[in-house]
Parts: C-alpha cells; structure tokens; sequence
C-alpha cells in the first residue's frame, strides 16, 4: 500500500487535524470509501500535511 498525500499544507497542525477528522467522515465526497490509516505529518519547511492509505 501506498501512501496518498492529499494537495494542501497547512499552517498550523490544528487545521490538518481538522481536515484529517473530515476525511474520517466524508471520505466519500473525495472519492475514498474506506481509508485504512490516515495520519498528520510535517513537511521540511516546517507546515503540516494530511496522508492516508485507501
């Protein structure tokens, strides 16, 4: 399996955590049924970032 990065950074981990809650459930509108792991993680220059695998 392999990791989906999704487009957007974020400033703060407060706003990729809401995405991520989002993506939980309304995965559907984007498309993902069921994802098995989604998770926060930071980029080098320092904003955060949703990835998860369908």
């Amino acid at each position: 399996m392999r990791w989906v990065y999704f487009n957007k950074l974020y400033r703060t981990k407060f706003q990729a955590g809401c995405l991520a809650r989002r993506l939980e459930h309304d995965g559907w509108i984007y498309g993902f049924d069921e994802m098995r792991v989604i998770e926060i993680f930071r980029s080098r220059r320092g904003k955060y970032g949703v990835r998860f695998i369908p």
